[in-house]
């Protein structure tokens, strides 16, 4: 079936209650000692690591999208539960991270959140939902309806003298780690910032967002050759929310991120890139290919 304007409204407003809610019970749980277990995943540790709340979120999730999965035959892809290729068959599927970013919400910082997209079967992101519990921010799009933070439609932050770079807290291990702080640097000025810095840091959704409200700046992630670098589920709901706001979002080369894939949903062989503007995009492409000729 094809989902119309309306249809979409309403199944926006689904993924934000399940959002909210599930941003609740995490919030509860804030700061608590919960049970930290291991799963099948990537080779880093934010792949492998699961909570209980995990699961609950999930549930929670779930709870409230199910119902809709029934009445517009979509299917359902979600972090914690196995994927069953439903999404391959049925025209839209629900793209869940019931929480994104559990290495922070474990430590007990920030960088946590739950992302919800709704994607077509042909990979195209068109609802993107990333409620922050701790700050009680809410992120949502819908194709050709906008973006919003809370009550307000999306307007970037008022661009700052820096040049902000963000990732994650892996990025120190990459093999291109001490190779990339100073051409970080060098990009900044030649684009007329006064310096550059690089914050090492929380989930991808969230740090996704922080590309927009701390503008200028950009969320990356350079390819590699371990399974992992994140999956479908980490980047569906912010493609969704850069897109309506204007803003670029690709892989490294520049493609458009493959949203359903067929086979592994890991995105470690392409790499991500959000930008607040197209020319930071364009000089990060160009760095990559510098530091990983061929």
């Amino acid at each position: 079936m094809r989902l119309s304007t309306d249809d979409l409204y309403l199944l926006g407003q689904s993924a934000i209650s399940a959002a909210m809610q599930a941003g609740a019970l995490i919030a509860r749980h804030a700061q608590r000692a919960v049970a930290v277990n291991t799963k099948d995943g990537g080779t880093s540790l934010a792949a492998q690591v699961v909570t209980e709340i995990d699961h609950l979120s999930q549930d929670s999730i779930l709870q409230t999208l199910r119902p809709t999965c029934v009445r517009y035959d979509l299917a359902l892809l979600s972090e914690e539960s196995p994927d069953d290729g439903a999404r391959l068959q049925k025209d839209y599927f629900w793209c869940i991270d019931p929480l994104d970013g559990t290495l922070p919400f474990i430590e007990g910082v920030p960088g946590y959140s739950v992302s919800i997209a709704l994607v077509s079967r042909a990979g195209q992101a068109l609802i993107g939902v990333v409620y922050d519990p701790l700050t009680r921010t809410l992120y949502r799009s819908i194709k050709d309806q906008g973006a919003w933070q809370n009550q307000q439609p999306f307007k970037p932050a008022t661009p700052a003298q820096t040049l902000t770079f963000i990732t994650d807290k892996s990025f120190a291990q990459d093999p291109l780690y001490h190779a990339t702080q100073p051409e970080l640097e060098r990009i900044a000025v030649e684009l007329g910032y006064a310096g550059a810095k690089l914050r090492l840091q929380g989930g991808a959704a969230l740090n996704a967002c922080q590309a927009l409200t701390q503008a200028p700046a950009c969320y990356f992630k350079f390819p590699k050759p371990d399974k992992g670098g994140g999956s479908v589920w980490d980047y569906a709901a912010t493609a969704c929310l850069f897109q309506e706001a204007g803003a670029p979002v690709s892989d490294i080369h520049g493609k458009p991120l493959v949203l359903n894939p067929d086979g592994s949903t890991f995105l470690n062989h392409c790499g991500v890139l959000y930008g607040s503007n197209p020319a930071i995009v364009q000089s990060m492409m160009q760095l990559y290919r510098q530091l990983h000729p061929g």
